[in-house]
């Protein structure tokens, strides 16, 4: 008899979709906050400190007596999975002040690389066959957009930096969503997404008092989009991407991540005028193509 307990087959990648699809809101929220003047930290800490007071009450609700029954090992995990999110905010959001919004948003998204080689080195994992086409050919499509950008810098812009910047975010996220599976698989997502969001926005408020950046001061538009962020690409994109982790593997959920740069880059257009070269279009539909290859497999 089927598990009930268990989704649709199909409804993990319905949800994995309308997750990417707020996500790609992100890098476009984050630019236009810095624009009025909120510094790079005290974004990262109000995305996630607004999205945690957000969803205190219904993790309260739902997942009381989880919370209370916490052990070591997940007080640990929790521990872990915050620092390294907040690292991944503060390092990624400060790299859009410095690169275009598709150079940043292709080099975070390389965590399907880190994950891959972490999950089988670590854990065992091995993707199948149609997954790691999928996986090259999103990549190659990540690595057009990062060179192209690279090629065509805004006079004045820091590349190199931001790029790094970016890529430090990526190596963040991997190691986010490595403990988040273990996690996630002893919690149910209320509890955990308030443990890794609010322990993440306690290590940004933290770092934003030793750094000297102020939280409050900044006009009401600011604060508008800072609340944007919390409740569209973090609680339902990156939710999306946590409820993801119970019913498909983290490799896949790394895969579809590799789709932002495309959302990213198209409404960067739209508001911004960041055009892309034609080598970048190329790079958009091999990571479209390889995240539909990935897909079959992880289907199959």
């Amino acid at each position: 008899m089927p598990d009930r307990s268990s989704p649709p087959r199909w409804l993990p990648f319905v949800v994995l979709g309308g997750g990417l699809l707020a996500i790609s809101f992100g890098a476009i929220l984050a630019r236009l906050a810095q624009g009025y003047g909120l510094p790079s930290l005290a974004i990262a800490a109000l995305r996630l400190g607004l999205a945690a007071l957000i969803i205190t009450p219904f993790a309260l609700w739902r997942s009381r007596r989880t919370l209370a029954a916490l052990n070591r090992r997940q007080a640990l995990l929790t521990l872990g999975a915050g620092f390294f999110l907040a690292l991944h905010f503060a390092t990624w959001i400060s790299s859009l002040a410095y690169t275009s919004v598709a150079s940043s948003t292709a080099l975070v998204t390389t965590n399907l690389l880190w994950v891959g080689i972490a999950s089988f080195l670590l854990f065992g994992d091995k993707p199948c066959r149609l997954t790691l086409i999928g996986t090259g050919i999103a990549l190659s499509g990540s690595l057009l957009i990062f060179w192209s950008d690279s090629s065509n810098a805004a006079p004045g812009s820091n590349p190199l930096l931001g790029n790094l910047l970016a890529l430090a975010g990526s190596w963040c996220f991997s190691a986010y969503l490595l403990l988040g599976r273990r996690l996630r698989a002893d919690l149910p997502l209320p509890a955990y997404v308030w443990l890794a969001y609010g322990m993440a926005a306690l290590f940004l408020l933290a770092a934003c008092g030793g750094a000297g950046v102020p939280l409050a001061g900044y006009s009401a538009p600011a604060y508008l989009v800072a609340l944007g962020m919390a409740l569209g690409p973090q609680l339902l994109g990156h939710t999306a991407y946590n409820w993801s982790l119970k019913h498909v593997s983290t490799v896949f959920v790394a895969v579809v991540t590799l789709g932002e740069p495309v959302g990213s880059a198209a409404l960067a257009w739209l508001i911004f005028g960041e055009s892309f070269a034609p080598l970048q279009a190329t790079g958009f539909v091999l990571l479209l193509g390889g995240i539909y290859l990935a897909a079959r497999g992880e289907g199959g």
